[in-house]
């Protein structure tokens, strides 16, 4: 049986009973679960001195927990929030947190005794290179990202002018106020004394107190009120992303909120009234010394420590404990889709089959509607491919799109919103043209997430519409280059307005073989022309081609040719991915940005050079949204991948008669649009 680790956590071989005198420990399912995977089994009843007791912070309910504890000799686990919580406080939306912390010596806002996380920065090294280097990466994508312990804010607000003081707010009776000062009195008289302090050093700059979500809400009151708003000093209204306000902070005066150790990872060293855990380590300037801190840490030590090491974390799409990169990231797509759907959307030229699938991914604020009336109460409008007018944001299937065809009716895995233009589209600009060419200014931490999905794409052969396939492994005939060519549907928008000079497959091979005489081409047509659902067909493509393969899968395929020649096509994409030389006669949206041979004029606005990693973020991170099949939420790119490999995506399954009526339906506009 492995016993408990050095914060407190049980292995997962050594289930311990954890006794709760809080009704919150079962009726929260995420608490009672995340507690369940991290080894406790959550019980009610009388402990023995070998159980323990699990009570909640500094609750008021905690008390009946720490006398029975005391009562039967039983010892306490402290269980807390973690410092990166959710989109919004729990008091505010009952939303589920997505960690947790364990501690079994004390409780970390509180500095009246060690705590785990205390313990472990004054004891453990913290001078691991895998580590810290981790650290260093995952701090500036917290800042980055723009994330908090509540990381929902309205991108809409006008920010204050740069050059404040900010002085952080908190609500009254909070346990981390109450773990600095005795008492509701002592802490109103400490919160003056932090405002003067921030007037007296700083006599001519602006003062911004920043509220506590929760006071916002007007669920709890905060220790300033409007009498404090007077002369140079002013609240901060609205949700505004705690880190814009302390990009813009001069100087940030805190008693314990966590927002002082957001402002380390900003590069603050905050002026710190109370004993919140991240003071007395050197970052900060404090009021009160703390003698068992004497250790002076490094701001990525400190993050490595509290954000790394101590909490547990845990991944809602698998069910498990995860690591902090994954809770990141399920916060960035979650946060998105509530940013962008908030006002609500109505859907025009949405096919019918289409509208549930599109009603469970952005409908989840406000339900989607569908039509062609332009709304009245701030919804937007999104219009499928072509069908976009001014105004309007154009929507169309992502890069990773699904387990099966479009064209059979399987519903994507992601989409993709573009409010400039279509990637398809190179007449004018487009949003994901705009995300590669701003993709020059990403930190490392971001180019590693693209080079890591980048080995995960090539490793699990994953493609537009196949994950790991098996088909049959072509083999070279001669020593000849061998010359993928992909075909394409015909009258798809990407060949009618992004490739000016060739727009059929007969002539692309005509083009192919003329430059390359001495070449071996494959010919590969698109599979919703093979499946009789789209035209392209080539009667005669043995004049041009050596061999023409369909059932080999598109990832082996670009395993084993020397390079590819397309108009438009996203096996051209494909292809880069896996080092294999491109050369386009169209412009698609890879085209022009130093990594492809471009037989075609390309903008002057695509006039910069990319990676591959910077191409890849923009395309696969940034630009699409990803829907999780099996929670219907909003996730990360990983997620969809793991479906994918576990088979659990949707595949398309007695669909194809409908699919190749869907065309003759379309005919009938009016019902199509009721």
């Amino acid at each position: 049986m492995q016993g408990l680790d050095t914060l407190g956590h049980a292995g997962e071989n050594a289930l311990r009973r954890l006794f709760v005198y809080n009704s919150g420990f079962l009726t929260q399912s995420r608490v009672k679960r995340i507690l369940q995977l991290a080894g406790w089994s959550v019980t009610l009843g009388r402990p023995s001195a070998s159980d323990w007791v699990g009570v909640w912070g500094a609750a008021p309910s905690s008390e009946r927990g720490l006398a029975v504890a005391e009562g039967r000799d039983a010892q306490v686990l402290r269980v807390e929030d973690a410092f990166l919580r959710s989109l919004h406080p729990g008091r505010v939306s009952r939303e589920a947190p997505l960690g947790l912390v364990l501690d079994r010596r004390g409780l970390h806002f509180d500095a009246s005794r060690p705590s785990d996380l205390e313990t472990l920065l004054v004891e453990d090294p913290l001078d691991d290179g895998a580590l810290l280097n981790t650290a260093r990466d995952l701090a500036a994508r917290f800042c980055r990202s723009r994330l908090s312990k509540y990381s929902s804010f309205d991108p809409d607000l006008t920010l204050p002018e740069p050059g404040y003081v900010l002085v952080i707010d908190q609500a009254e009776g909070d346990a981390s106020v109450l773990a600095s000062v005795p008492g509701p009195d002592m802490a109103r008289a400490r919160f003056a004394e932090m405002l003067y302090y921030a007037q007296t050093e700083h006599p001519m700059a602006q003062i911004l107190i920043r509220s506590h979500p929760e006071t916002q809400s007007g669920k709890r009151p905060g220790h300033y009120g409007p009498e404090q708003a007077q002369g140079r000093i002013s609240f901060v209204d609205g949700a505004i992303a705690p880190m814009d306000l302390l990009n813009g902070a001069i100087a940030v005066y805190t008693l314990s909120s966590q927002m002082g150790f957001e402002a380390i990872l900003a590069g603050h060293k905050p002026r710190v009234f109370g004993t919140p855990f991240y003071a007395g380590w050197g970052l900060t300037e404090d009021e009160h010394q703390l003698i068992r801190r004497q250790r002076k840490l490094t701001r990525t030590q400190l993050f490595a420590g509290a954000m790394m090491r101590y909490p547990v974390w845990y991944d809602p799409y698998q069910d498990r404990l995860c690591t902090l990169e994954r809770v990141m990231a399920t916060l960035e797509a979650t946060r998105r889709a509530e940013q962008e759907d908030r006002h609500g959307w109505v859907g025009r030229n949405i096919r019918l089959w289409k509208r549930p699938h599109m009603q469970a991914m952005f409908g989840q604020y406000k339900p989607m509607r569908f039509g062609a009336a332009r709304p009245a109460d701030g919804a937007r409008v999104m219009a499928w491919g072509r069908a976009a007018q001014d105004g309007e944001v154009c929507v169309e299937d992502g890069f990773i799109r699904s387990q099966g065809l479009g064209a059979n009716l399987v519903p994507p895995l992601s989409l993709v919103l573009d409010d400039l233009g279509i990637y398809f589209d190179p007449s004018r600009p487009s949003r994901l043209e705009s995300l590669i060419a701003q993709s020059i200014d990403l930190p490392d931490h971001a180019l590693a997430r693209a080079r890591s999905l980048i080995r995960r794409l090539v490793t699990e052969e994953v493609t537009k519409y196949a994950s790991g396939a098996t088909g049959p492994v072509f083999e070279k005939p001669d020593k000849r280059p061998i010359l993928l060519v992909p075909g394409q549907v015909e009258d798809d928008a990407s060949v009618l307005l992004g490739s000016p000079e060739v727009r059929t497959n007969a002539a692309l091979l005509r083009r192919v073989r003329d430059a390359n005489a001495e070449a071996c081409i494959l010919y590969k047509p698109h599979p919703d022309v093979v499946t009789g659902l789209r035209p392209g067909a080539v009667a005669d493509a043995m004049q041009w081609a050596d061999q023409v393969v369909t059932d080999i899968p598109m990832a082996h395929l670009l395993a084993q040719v020397d390079a590819v020649w397309t108009m438009t096509s996203l096996a051209g994409f494909e292809a880069l991915l896996r080092d294999v030389p491109v050369t386009t006669l169209g412009l698609p949206f890879y085209a022009g940005w130093g990594l492809t041979t471009d037989l075609c004029l390309t903008p002057a606005r695509r006039g910069k050079v990319v990676s591959i990693e910077m191409l890849v973020h923009a395309a696969l991170i940034d630009y699409p949204r990803y829907f999780d099949p099996v929670t219907r939420q909003a996730c990360p790119i990983e997620v969809v991948l793991d479906r994918l490999r576990d088979g659990a995506a949707p595949q398309g399954t007695g669909l194809r008669l409908l699919s190749k009526a869907q065309g003759v339906m379309a005919s009938y506009a009016w019902l199509w649009r009721r």
